[in-house]
């Protein structure tokens, strides 16, 4: 009787296929990020976090120049551009699987030819127009995030019927308009966008059926690290005060375990070292069924 190995994982064409979920460790180079403003906005510190996380066990690193937390306002392009490519490159040069998350084609297109592996746009191309264009010129993969709209003016359009249906239509019709544009196949992943439009109750119903969205097709990645729903979860009662977004790394570890025992492609996570063991332990976990 063959062994088995748990679920059947994507991967991704041009990319490293791990044989356990990936893990990937964020370096944003903002000022304001809702966990992390401010600590890595200079190119050099920035370069330094993505190597320190390389070492602390990430496969890859997702580089960005914007918050995309709500509220936040959008900086302009030369700015952007000016944040994220210096620390593209740096990392390429270094050997690093780099992921830009951006939602400007112009971004996309430069980080791509400073060395970029792919692209993650929390939009999906909705925001920028040209975005799909350039990532299927690029033949690079894109990360297709649920998304209803910008946060400037707080946690918009987070109302559901059925929130798992709803994110996996939304999802599916996304995916379709991407494929339609020229990325191919295998170059397509999922992100159900926790937090994004979304509540504590919504982001955790979703994880809940993760099933649901690995369904549609295509390697999924979860992105939990250090969310508001999680201090949501931690908070002692619904009017503690959740802790602080720098103490939830061991949930965020929690929440890779399971995304990793699900058969999510990835995770994007601050933290890097406990998540690495935790994608690890789900690993041997599954192989000694």
């Amino acid at each position: 009787m063959s062994k088995q190995t748990g679920p059947r994982r994507h991967h991704l064409a041009g990319l490293t296929a791990w044989d356990r979920c990936a893990v990937m460790g964020v370096v944003n180079v903002t000022p304001d990020s809702f966990s992390d403003g401010g600590r890595f906005f200079d190119t050099t510190a920035a370069i330094k976090r993505g190597l320190d996380l390389v070492a602390q066990g990430a496969d890859l690193v997702d580089v960005g120049g914007e918050s995309t937390r709500p509220g936040a306002t959008r900086v302009d392009e030369d700015e952007e551009l000016r944040r994220v490519v210096p620390v593209v490159r740096g990392l390429a040069s270094e050997g690093v699987t780099v992921s830009v998350d951006t939602m400007r084609a112009s971004v996309a297109a430069q980080a791509l030819a400073s060395g970029a592996a792919l692209v993650n746009d929390v939009s999906g191309g909705l925001a920028d127009p040209r975005m799909i264009p350039v990532v299927a010129d690029a033949a690079a993969p894109f990360v297709v995030m649920h998304w209803r709209g910008l946060l400037e003016a707080g946690n918009v359009k987070g109302v559901y019927e059925d929130v798992v249906t709803e994110v996996a239509d939304e999802l599916r019709a996304r995916v379709e308009a991407v494929l339609e544009g020229g990325i191919t196949p295998d170059r397509v992943v999922i992100d159900p966008g926790l937090g994004f439009s979304k509540n504590a109750e919504h982001d955790l119903v979703l994880l809940a059926h993760l099933d649901r969205l690995l369904g549609l097709g295509h390697p999924l990645l979860v992105a939990a690290s250090r969310k508001r729903f999680l201090g949501r979860v931690l908070a002692d009662g619904p009017q503690a005060t959740p802790p602080p977004a720098r103490e939830r790394d061991a949930a965020t570890a929690a929440v890779s375990a399971l995304a990793a025992h699900a058969g999510a492609w990835a995770v994007r996570v601050h933290e890097v070292r406990a998540t690495a063991d935790a994608v690890r332990v789900a690993r041997a976990v599954e192989g000694a069924r």
